[in-house]
């Protein structure tokens, strides 16, 4: 019994043989409330809406397609220190070359290929690709209102405070010169 993947969370694909390889095709897309939610929860949002990408779907030369579009969304992140609901618009231009397996050269090293190429496949997903883009313009650290690092401002029982000379980058070695000099003159 073969293992399956759960269903993405919004699919909108375009079959490569059924597009015409002459002609671009426009599209705007747009989740439903059941795709926004899976949306929401695969992405760790507390809320996603007005998730819309249009654009179009264009051909490069004889084999190879363009997705090229903008895509706009209202999420709301939890703050990573007060965790705090923060909410921000995302809109992003996505720009992503699909190419045949054998336009990207095997012998290139990962680090070289370029982030806008994919491998063309039978189908070219256009809602895969609205939830990546949505994936990468989203804030990595949302923060609610916390301007300043957090600081600890009591200091444990018996500790005595920093003195400015001992944050120093030589201050221990000045300490152990010192220290040797000391030890010099008595013997």
């Amino acid at each position: 019994m073969a293992d399956t993947l759960p269903p993405a969370p919004f699919e909108r694909p375009k079959e490569v043989e059924r597009l015409r390889a002459h002609k671009a095709i426009t599209f705007d897309v747009t989740p439903t409330e059941a795709e926004a939610e899976a949306i929401r929860e695969a992405l760790g949002l507390r809320g996603l809406r007005k998730m819309r990408f249009e654009g179009a779907l264009s051909p490069i030369g004889k084999r190879g397609w363009l997705v090229e579009g903008s895509l706009g969304a209202s999420i709301t992140q939890e703050c990573v220190v007060t965790l705090e609901p923060v909410k921000a618009r995302i809109e992003a231009e996505v720009s992503l070359r699909f190419l045949p397996e054998a336009m990207i050269e095997d012998d290139t090293p990962e680090d070289v290929i370029e982030d806008d190429v994919e491998p063309l496949g039978p189908i070219i997903d256009l809602g895969h690709v609205a939830v990546e883009a949505l994936l990468l313009a989203m804030p990595d650290y949302p923060r609610a209102g916390a301007t300043a690092p957090l600081r600890v401002t009591a200091e444990p029982e018996g500790a005595e405070p920093i003195k400015d000379e001992e944050t120093k980058a030589f201050a221990g070695l000045g300490a152990l010169r010192d220290k040797m000099a000391g030890n010099d003159d008595g013997a």
